[in-house]
């Protein structure tokens, strides 16, 4: 029995020994590594992105407006055209002959109006005198108006020839760049013969888009006039091309929607923007940045420092402890990301300073030491 006791007593010595070694070898363990960078504030201009389309500004289907054979056409095809310039003519003889008739008509009515109007005259200073009756003054005075009736159709007559004889000359309504054309020289035109070309408008252009019902709430879109004013100057409008260059000329909202699309669910907007160099065409496929003109600070830090678990994003900050600084959990909300990182909306302050690397060592509350950076190493 005293033989067992004193094994006994024997293991139980050798085992607190042993704990008193864990104890002190964990008392000196050293603390985790970790390396620290303090959040970075910059200007930033808060901003949307959409997917939106290249429409002209102008865009109209050329057409005859009467019929004749096509004498010229004065343009080539696919290049920019002035307002005003010709585009076709078509063979005037017809109403240029259609003219001359309605001249002459003009002239046979002034004759007659001058004969009834000197027959009136004289009829209004014989009838006094009886020399006429009053029936045949009445037959006078209703000569004399019908002469003047007669004149205003005949130049009404002569005004429409004029236009008829105009629209032999087919002129560009707008400055723009002109399709192919449909008809050749020779070609028998008239109203019902369809488009003969098309011209758009280059310069400006329009750059149409959607945004979310959601969208147009939170960004505040309802204070925005269908017309470009009112708060539309507080947001510029930044094109991005399919290669993802920015087009040199930013845009002003001109147009808002007056309904929700219920299929989609989105509500249409319109943006105007010079095109100069014809850089942009309609039917191409752009994205559309909504920007404030004014820059705001905002927070970021490296997205490397960013961990996720089921609460959400969140980042480990260094905070004073005892004897050596602590680790603490921090949940955030990121932002999109920028050139210097990632922006954070809520979660931190502009003077906290966050752990980059270390992560994986590092929990909630744990005293930590913080590895020297370069600069400090090199003193």
């Amino acid at each position: 029995m005293r033989k067992k006791l004193l094994l006994t007593a024997l293991a139980s010595s050798m085992i607190l020994v042993g704990c008193g070694q864990d104890a002190q070898n964990a008392q000196q363990a050293p603390l985790p590594l970790v390396a620290v960078q303090d959040v970075n504030v910059i200007p930033h201009q808060q901003s949307k992105s959409y997917i939106g389309r290249i429409e002209a500004v102008e865009d109209t289907a050329i057409t005859a407006q009467v019929s004749g054979y096509l004498q010229n056409r004065h343009f080539k095809e696919g290049q920019m055209v002035e307002k005003g310039q010709l585009l076709y003519t078509i063979e005037p003889s017809s109403f240029e002959a259609q003219v001359a008739s309605a001249k002459a008509s003009v002239a046979q009515a002034n004759a007659n109006l001058k004969k009834a109007e000197l027959d009136f005259n004289r009829g209004k200073n014989l009838l006094p005198k009886g020399s006429i009756s009053q029936s045949e003054f009445d037959a006078l005075t209703a000569a004399l108006l019908g002469a003047q009736a007669q004149l205003e159709a005949n130049q009404a007559q002569l005004n429409s020839a004029n236009v008829q004889l105009s629209h032999t000359r087919i002129e560009a309504p707008f400055a723009g760049r002109i399709s192919d054309s449909k008809v050749s020289t020779g070609d028998l035109v008239s109203p019902s013969s369809g488009v003969l070309t098309t011209l758009v408008s280059l310069d400006p252009v329009h750059a149409a888009f959607s945004i979310s019902e959601r969208e147009r709430l939170s960004l505040g879109m309802d204070r925005i006039e269908g017309d470009g004013s009112s708060d539309t100057d507080r947001v510029e409008v930044q094109i991005i091309l399919e290669n993802g260059e920015a087009f040199e000329h930013l845009g002003k909202l001109d147009f808002l929607g007056n309904r929700i699309n219920l299929n989609t669910g989105t509500i249409a907007m319109r943006a105007i923007a010079d095109n100069p160099h014809q850089q942009l065409l309609p039917g191409q496929h752009v994205r559309v940045n909504l920007r404030d003109k004014q820059e705001i600070d905002v927070v970021t830090i490296p997205r490397r420092a960013v961990q996720t678990d089921l609460e959400g994003d969140f980042v480990m900050v260094l905070v004073e402890g005892e004897g050596a600084p602590v680790a603490e959990r921090r949940n955030i909300e990121m932002g999109r990301q920028v050139e210097g990182g990632v922006i954070v909306h809520s979660g931190l302050e502009k003077d906290d300073a966050i752990i980059t690397q270390g992560l994986q060592r590092v929990r909630n509350g744990m005293s930590v030491r913080i590895q020297p950076s370069a600069s400090e190493k090199a003193e």
